[in-house]
């Protein structure tokens, strides 16, 4: 999953590069734990961000997911299946925040 940050997220650990560092630290500390595959790991961080209704997280985490391979279908079917556990409108929210990146990539 090769793909350039936001410009936000290096200007902040530009800033504060050991904040940077130790989240690295973190996402390869949770890559490392099991044996996940990528595509499956991204789905997983997908909707965490959703069900967490983190609007900067799920965008990246649909940014990976693209770019991990996987498709819209797949990419909606994870707000669909949240929808029973957060509830309309946080899940037609993530919907949005979903649609934001996809339609970008159009």
């Amino acid at each position: 999953m090769s793909q350039k940050p936001p410009k936000a997220y290096e200007e902040f650990v530009e800033r504060y590069p050991k904040l940077g560092a130790a989240w690295d630290l973190l996402r390869e500390g949770g890559r490392d734990a099991g044996s996940l595959d990528d595509q499956t790991i991204a789905l997983i961080k997908l909707g965490v961000a959703i069900g967490a209704q983190r609007q900067g997280a799920t965008h990246s985490a649909v940014r990976k997911a693209v770019s991990a391979g996987i498709g819209q279908a797949e990419i909606e079917q994870v707000v669909a299946l949240a929808a029973s556990t957060i509830g309309l409108p946080p899940a037609v929210a993530a919907f949005t925040w979903l649609q934001d990146v996809l339609r970008q990539r159009d």
